[in-house]
């Protein structure tokens, strides 16, 4: 039992004789109590933080690959190259035929998310129908900067986009800009 000792001290030889005083006593067990039964309700009524992510549909690995493509309007698609630097590359159609000139572009709300934006307006507008966002990350781009796309894809409100491989012709294209 936790008790709380309250006596006067020592002996002092000598002087007034003086009434011997009660210790008193205090039992330190019902706050001790106390103290888990608080720590146990708000540990168990607490919530704790759930950690955030972002729903990804893969393919399905058994379907024949030439049976899952889709054709696809170029006029529709949007194709976003990752380089090196924090840096990001975007044409609308094909790396041989390209709509519209390739762009190099930053991540935030002046770049990348801007061009998304406005593109998708321009082509919901002409065909009705939503564009398409081929991502094609490239070995000078890390990480961060796919999870960043990824966020500007959620937050440019992106129905359709792809993580595909990176081609030759890309490729030169980064190196041409000097962001590869």
């Amino acid at each position: 039992m936790a008790e709380l000792d309250s006596s006067g001290g020592g002996d002092k030889k000598g002087g007034k004789i003086r009434s011997k005083k009660q210790n008193a006593r205090v039992d330190m067990t019902p706050m001790v109590d106390l103290m888990f039964l608080l720590i146990t309700f708000f540990m168990l009524t607490t919530t704790l933080a759930k950690p955030q992510a972002m729903d990804l549909a893969m393919p399905d690995k058994d379907v024949n690959n030439k049976e899952a493509q889709l054709d696809v309007a170029d006029t529709r698609t949007m194709t976003v190259l990752l380089g090196n630097k924090d840096r990001v590359e975007w044409y609308i159609g094909l790396v041989d035929n390209p709509k519209s000139a390739p762009t190099v572009e930053g991540y935030g709300k002046n770049g990348i998310r801007k061009a998304l934006i406005e593109e998708n307006k321009k082509i919901k507008g002409a065909t009705g129908k939503d564009m398409i966002v081929l991502i094609k990350p490239s070995d000078k781009s890390n990480y961060k900067n796919l999870v960043d796309i990824l966020d500007e894809m959620k937050i440019a409100n992106i129905q359709s986009y792809a993580i595909v491989d990176i081609s030759d012709p890309d490729i030169q294209l980064l190196k041409r800009d000097a962001i590869y």
